[in-house]
């Protein structure tokens, strides 16, 4: 483990040492799990990104997509429990 030093404003100090108390820890501790939950979104975000440029990729390369209106029914019928085939992505015509 290594040592890191921050500057914290006033301000800022107190309200840590406030929902530190309020979630029953130290300060430091408060400190330490918002910076690893911090990393963890930032790293959610990176892979959601990674992931999106990876399908658009395959969108460019193949030319093929799913119509709008097949995925909205295919969305409606699993948001309301129905048993439904996934659409399959296609070329659009024209």
């Amino acid at each position: 483990m290594s040592t890191t030093t921050i500057r914290l404003t006033e301000e800022l100090k107190i309200r840590v040492a406030r929902a530190a108390e309020r979630a029953g820890t130290t300060p430091h501790g408060f400190i330490l799990e918002a910076i690893a939950e911090k990393a963890e979104a930032q790293e959610h975000r990176d892979q959601m990104r990674d992931q999106a440029e990876q399908r658009y990729a395959r969108i460019v390369a193949s030319g093929e997509t799913i119509p709008w209106a097949d995925m909205r029914r295919y969305l409606q019928a699993r948001a309301a429990g129905r048993p439904v085939t996934a659409p399959k992505p296609k070329k659009p015509a024209g």
